[in-house]
């Protein structure tokens, strides 16, 4: 018989992807969406699997509708992949945001506990976890020091997971994911914002991409080499915690040059701090600007994670370089514009 799997957040990019592997594995998928609504499938449908998902509403809000859920569909294995997504909305919502990303986390944990304690879950923690970090790189022991409303309700919903690992006895694992990206993120997030964006300044249809702060340096890494990490956890025969990351770092000025390289420009900046800009050498034209209203209220410098321990017990490596990562991002968005089928 195939195994169940249940994933929250399934129409995100990282559910998409993590789909493709259950299924490619010869798993039943039951995918969640909010009740009364009309899941936003293109990831889906552009992996061509929306078909083979069996999605199921659930209210993370609603405990009731979790037991109702997870008693009928009777899953081997959670994802918890839902959450608000984004830090700058968590300052503006912060009460939404720990209700869904801690809140919501312990209802599901609750209800595995009462209904089948077998079942394995998996949840999505975060590289902000570490925010002002006090270490270089961040590994599994690195304390935390979370720097927003979302970091600290992934924390809570963090030491949840463990409490209940180790007073239950549930296998219940936590992937402390560094940034990953790919052609399917969602154009709310900086990364794809900037690929978008560019290949539409490129086809003329957007006069110039804003930006807050461009010098943040981040672990970025291809979300597909990252959902397979997440599967390799819930196979383990004994659940904990892992870091999944490159290894290195790279500022969102590196990812902009190769973006922006890969569609075809040629940029040169000027000015400094919330002044500056950039030009297309080609054409003189201003396609790049700081404005200050995209920098957050405390922001995170610099990250990067230590991922000896999954390379060792998982097994795991990445395989998309950084530069191969915004290269495929931007040769996606570059060819959505110019077919008109641009997707956020």
């Amino acid at each position: 018989m195939a195994k169940k799997a249940l994933i929250t957040g399934i129409t995100g990019q990282d559910g998409a992807f993590l789909s493709k592997l259950l299924l490619e594995k010869g798993y039943e998928v039951h995918g969640t969406c909010r009740p009364n609504s009309s899941p936003i499938n293109w990831r889906l449908k552009e992996l061509q699997i929306h078909d083979e998902i069996k999605m199921v509403p659930l209210e993370l809000f609603e405990y009731s509708n979790i037991i109702h859920t997870i008693d009928k569909i009777r899953p081997d294995e959670i994802y918890n992949l839902g959450a608000q997504s984004f830090v700058s909305t968590s300052f503006e919502q912060p009460i939404y945001t720990s209700e869904v990303n801690a809140l919501g986390v312990l209802r599901l944990l609750e209800v595995i506990r009462n209904v089948n304690p077998e079942i394995k879950f998996y949840q999505a923690s975060s590289s902000e976890l570490y925010g002002k970090a006090i270490e270089f790189p961040q590994s599994e022991s690195t304390p935390f020091y979370p720097r927003s409303p979302y970091s600290v309700a992934k924390q809570f919903a963090h030491s949840m997971t463990i409490n209940y690992r180790e007073a239950y006895k549930l296998h219940a694992s936590a992937g402390i994911l560094f940034n990953h990206e790919s052609e399917y993120r969602g154009t709310d997030f900086v990364t794809r914002k900037i690929t978008s964006s560019l290949a539409l300044v490129w086809h003329n249809k957007l006069d110039v991409l804003e930006l807050g702060n461009i010098n943040i340096e981040r672990d970025w890494g291809y979300a597909k080499d990252y959902v397979y990490a997440m599967w390799k956890m819930l196979q383990q025969t004994v659940p904990r915690e892992f870091v999944i990351a490159t290894g290195k770092s790279h500022s969102l000025r590196e990812f902009i040059a190769i973006a922006a390289d890969t569609i075809g420009f040629k940029l040169e900046w000027s000015g400094e701090g919330k002044e500056e800009f950039a030009v297309d050498k080609n054409t003189g034209k201003k396609i790049i600007k700081i404005n200050e209203k995209y920098f957050r209220l405390t922001d995170v410098d610099r990250i990067v994670g230590d991922p000896k321990d999954a390379n060792e017990v998982l097994k795991w490596k990445p395989s998309v370089s950084f530069e191969e990562l915004v290269q495929i991002m931007a040769k996606a968005d570059y060819d959505r514009v110019k077919n008109d089928k641009l997707l956020i």
